[in-house]
C-alpha cells in the first residue's frame, strides 16, 4: 500500500533507493493529449461548484492518505531488519525473507489488478489497509516478549502482501481525483509527500525504536487504520467502468487491441485469457506505454545498482553515519525536486523536459566513475533524487494519458512488476562488481545504460509524446465518476 515504501531486497536496515517508481495509470480523455507545455488549470464556470469542491477535497484526503501512510510504513520498515537482528537472527534470515516478500509482490499484483479493474477497488484498498492495520498490531504486541521467528515473519509477510494489494488497487485513483489539465502538480504534490516521509519516516522509527521495540509498528498499525478511513472519506467514484462497456484501446494502426473491450471476440473468449494479459498487450502495442516501461524499468535497475554500490563502499569505509548523510542529503534533494518538478514541465514542456532530466541524470554516475568519497556520494545522489521527479511527473502524466479506465490496474501491474524484476538482481550485480573493480566499476556501469537510455528517449520521446493523441485509447474521462459507484 505505501507509495514510498523500503526497498524489500534490503538485507542491511537502509531506506528506499531512488529508484523510480511505476506510474499511475487511468483513462485517457478523447480531446487530451501529453501537453508539450502543461497549461495551468483552465477557469471554470459557477456550475459544477460543488463537484469542484468536492473533487479538491477528495484531492486533498488521497494526499494525506498517502503521507500519512508512507510516514508508517518507512518508519517501520527502517526498523523490522534491526529487530530481526536484535532478537539473534542473522542477516541470510533478513535478505532470504525480503527476497520471498519482493518476488510474492510481483506475483500477486497482477491477481489483485483485474478484481480492482473489475469495480471493487475501493473494497480491495480498504480490506488490504485494514488488515495491514491488524497485521501491524499484532506484530507490535509480539515485541513485546521474545515471539518465534515464524510468527514475526507471517505477520511481516501478511503486510507486506497487503501493501501489494493496496498499492496495485490504488493505481489510477489519481486519475479520477484530479483533472488532466492538473495532473503534473498532482503527482508533484504525492512525490513530495512520499519524499517527505522517506525524509522523516526513518528518523522517527530508530527513535522510537530506541524507546521501545513495539512503537514504530504501532505507528504503522495506527497508518494504516488511517488510510483505510480517508479511503472511504473519497467521495468521488474509484471503481472502472464495466468492462463489458468499456471503451476499446487501439495500437498505432488503428486496431482493437486483443483481450479489451469490443476487440472482436467478444463473449467467446474467456475472463482469463482475455483479461489478465490486457495490460501486457496494452503496454507493447502503445508507444506511449512502451518509453514508459522501457525507462522505468531501465533506470529503476541502473539506480539501484547505484544505491546498493553506495551502501557496499560506505558501510565498511565510513560507517553508518555517512550512509544516512547520503540518505537524508538524496531525501531532502527529492522532496525540493518534487516542489518544482511540475512548474519546470509546464515551463520546458513535457518532451524537452523528459530529455534534458534523462540526461543530467549522466553527469553524476561518470563523476562516481571517476571519484570517490562520502562527500561526492552524497552530492551525486542529491542531484540525481532532484532531478527524477520531472521524470515522475512527464511519465505519469503519459501514462495517464494513454490507458482506459478498465485496463489502469492491470497495465499498472506490468510497470509495477518491470520494476521490480529489474530493481530485484541490482544487489548481487553490485556486490559482484565492486568486489571486481571497487565502486567505480558500477558507477562506470550505471553511466553507460544511463547514456544509451538518454540518446534512446531523446530520439523517441518528441514523436511518441506528440503522437499520444492519435494513438491513445478513445473514451470519455474526467475527475468524477459517474453520480453512483458500483461495487461499493
Amino acid at each position: 500500500m505505501p507509495v514510498a515504501e523500503p526497498s524489500t531486497l534490503e538485507a542491511v536496515p537502509v531506506a528506499e533507493p531512488p529508484a523510480v517508481k511505476a506510474v499511475p495509470v487511468a483513462e485517457p480523455s478523447a480531446d487530451k493529449a501529453v501537453p508539450d507545455v502543461v497549461p495551468e488549470a483552465a477557469p471554470r464556470s459557477v456550475r459544477g461548484a460543488a463537484g469542484r469542491r468536492r473533487g479538491r477535497r477528495d484531492l486533498a484526503v488521497f494526499w494525506c492518505v498517502n503521507a500519512v501512510d508512507g510516514l508508517g510504513s518507512q518508519a517501520s520498515g527502517l526498523v523490522f531488519p534491526l529487530l530481526l537482528l536484535d532478537l539473534g537472527h542473522g542477516p541470510g534470515v533478513v535478505g532470504v525473507f525480503a527476497s520471498a516478500a519482493a518476488l510474492a509482490g510481483v506475483a500477486l499484483g497482477p491477481l489483485v489488478a483485474l478484481p480492482a479493474d473489475r469495480g471493487h477497488r475501493r473494497r480491495i484498498m480498504t480490506g488490504a489497509a485494514v488488515l495491514a492495520a491488524v497485521a501491524m498490531a499484532g506484530l507490535a504486541l509480539a515485541c513485546l516478549r521474545h515471539p518465534p521467528l515464524w510468527v514475526l515473519l507471517v505477520l511481516a509477510f501478511t503486510e507486506r502482501l497487503c501493501a501489494t494489494a493496496y498499492e496495485t488497487a490504488s493505481r489510477g485513483a489519481l486519475a479520477l481525483l484530479a483533472p488532466p489539465d492538473d495532473m503534473p502538480r498532482a503527482m508533484a504534490n504525492l512525490q513530495a509527500g512520499d519524499q517527505a516521509a522517506l525524509v522523516a519516516g526513518p528518523a522517527l522509527g530508530g527513535v522510537l525504536f530506541g524507546v521501545g521495540r513495539s512503537l514504530p509498528f504501532v505507528v504503522d498499525a495506527v497508518s494504516y487504520a488511517a488510510a483505510a478511513v480517508g479511503v472511504l472519506a473519497i467521495r468521488t467514484p474509484l471503481n472502472a467502468p464495466d468492462a463489458e462497456t468499456a471503451p476499446m484501446v487501439k495500437d498505432d494502426g488503428g486496431t482493437a487491441v486483443a483481450g479489451t473491450p469490443n476487440d472482436g471476440t467478444g463473449s467467446r473468449r474467456s475472463a482469463s485469457s482475455g483479461t489478465l494479459r490486457a495490460g501486457l498487450t496494452v503496454v507493447m502495442r502503445s508507444p506511449v506505454l512502451r518509453l514508459v516501461l522501457w525507462w522505468t524499468s531501465v533506470a529503476s535497475g541502473g539506480l539501484t545498482l547505484l544505491f546498493y554500490t553506495a551502501v557496499l563502499v560506505l558501510g565498511p569505509a565510513a560507517g553508518g553515519a555517512a550512509t544516512g548523510g547520503v540518505l537524508a542529503v538524496s531525501g531532502a534533494a527529492g522532496l525540493v525536486g518534487s516542489l518544482l518538478a511540475a512548474r519546470v514541465v509546464r515551463r520546458l514542456g513535457a518532451r524537452r523536459s523528459l530529455t534534458a532530466a534523462t540526461w543530467l541524470l549522466l553527469p553524476p554516475c561518470v563523476a562516481l566513475s571517476v571519484a570517490g568519497g562520502p562527500w561526492l556520494w552524497g552530492v551525486c545522489f542529491g542531484v540525481i533524487c532532484l532531478v527524477l521527479p520531472v521524470v515522475t511527473v512527464v511519465l505519469g502524466t503519459a501514462a495517464v494519458l494513454s490507458v482506459p479506465h478498465g485496463l489502469q490496474s492491470r497495465t499498472g501491474a506490468v510497470f509495477g512488476a518491470a520494476t521490480a524484476v529489474t530493481a530485484a538482481g541490482a544487489p548481487a550485480v553490485a556486490a559482484v562488481l565492486v568486489s571486481w573493480g571497487g565502486s567505480r566499476l558500477p558507477a562506470a556501469a550505471c553511466a553507460v545504460v544511463l547514456a544509451l537510455l538518454a540518446v534512446r528517449t531523446q530520439r523517441v520521446a518528441p514523436a511518441v509524446l506528440r503522437s499520444l493523441k492519435s494513438s491513445g485509447a478513445g473514451g470519455a474521462s474526467g475527475p468524477a465518476g459517474p453520480p453512483s459507484e458500483r461495487g461499493v
